[in-house]
């Protein structure tokens, strides 16, 4: 399959590598031509895993994104969700019918993305899904090697729009195989999304550490009893919004990666995690994606939802409250909600239409 990756940060390259080792043609685009020079003469990325270190060619790195995703048949954009707009201008004059664009994960970026690409002029008939999590974890070691810790073995992922879901999940599948679980729609989606209910807890009651030392794992001495509690109700608003929108079990709880096996990334991630050291980084609160993107956008979506849906999320609005003090935001204000979505105001059946029918 002909697969573009968009993107150059440690998702996209573990993406490309994974996906040319397994036999697809890859082509990776970055808007960075700079950046990218040494992979396009390359053409050769270093993957790091559990099998050890080898060379892994790619078939195309491009600054070019009509280049990157002329012919292909799916689009996979693991980059933060705050450049979903942009990308969806620069692919509007591109795309065709047929393609898929995953987005893992994605904010409800399905949606957005849609409406920027049919507000740009773009009439392809196209999917786009999201899931809950990043289908790696993973770090980039210097400019052309990428280390993967493990890979996701559940992705709960969502279509819009939803009546092209089998389509969708069929192409999705061939990159991802046994690991795609199709669920209802891209708002399904969106609260599967780990990183909002994951991150938040982790970097604000981690503050003074992260801003006293150089370097500070939020996965290791950052994650304490205390605020494994506070993840679990922050998370327990996040499954009580997905219930009341009539969303089905299984909710993925984030206790289970902790806890089980039975989560996202499967056997004892959480340890592994921790044990490669990859996390022990320096953390910027005011301008780090986990501030920027899982609390500006991915924790004001959820609490923007919840609004909306009648269920009361006092923690993810105290943490979006708090975050937006000590960083001098106005989450509510400037984040992806859905007011600023222009979806606060329409029902639920219309949302539900929507949903399923598309832009």
């Amino acid at each position: 399959m002909r697969i573009a990756v968009l993107g150059g940060g440690h998702g996209c390259y573990a993406a490309a590598a994974d996906f040319s080792e397994a036999g697809h043609e890859v082509r990776m685009w970055r808007r960075n031509a700079e950046a990218l020079r040494e992979l396009s003469e390359t053409r050769t990325i270093c993957l790091r895993d559990f099998k050890g270190s080898r060379p892994v060619k790619i078939a195309v790195a491009t600054a070019d994104i009509g280049e990157a995703v002329a012919g292909v048949d799916l689009i996979v954009a693991p980059t933060p969700a705050f450049a979903q707009p942009d990308i969806a201008r620069k692919l509007a004059p591109h795309l065709t019918d047929g393609q898929v664009i995953f987005l893992p994960p994605g904010t409800f970026g399905s949606y957005l993305m849609m409406k920027v690409l049919r507000d740009n002029g773009c009439t392809a008939e196209i999917m786009i899904a999201e899931t809950g999590t990043l289908p790696w974890l993973t770090r980039k070691r210097g400019s052309g090697e990428i280390a993967i810790t493990t890979r996701a073995t559940r992705l709960p992922t969502g279509v819009f729009p939803a009546r092209l879901t089998d389509k969708a999940i069929a192409v999705i599948s061939k990159a991802f195989p046994d690991a795609i679980e199709p669920i209802e729609d891209a708002l399904s989606g969106a609260l599967m999304n780990a990183g909002p209910i994951i991150h938040p807890p982790l970097i604000v009651m981690n503050a003074g550490p992260i801003e006293h030392f150089e370097r500070w794992d939020i996965h290791k001495e950052g994650t304490q009893p205390t605020i494994r509690r506070v993840h679990d109700a922050l998370d327990a608003e996040r499954i009580a919004i997905r219930e009341t929108l009539g969303y089905g079990a299984p909710h993925f709880p984030l206790s289970d990666h902790y806890n089980t096996s039975n989560w996202m990334y499967g056997n004892l991630a959480h340890d592994k995690l921790v044990d490669s050291g990859d996390w022990h980084e320096h953390l910027d609160l005011n301008t780090h994606r986990y501030m920027l993107e899982d609390v500006g956008l991915g924790l004001a979506f959820l609490v923007s939802v919840g609004e909306w849906s009648g269920v009361p999320c006092p923690v993810a609005a105290g943490l979006l409250a708090v975050s937006g003090a000590a960083t001098g935001n106005d989450f509510r204000r400037d984040g992806r909600t859905l007011a600023n979505l222009g979806l606060a105001g329409r029902s639920r059946a219309e949302i539900q239409t929507m949903l399923r029918e598309g832009i």
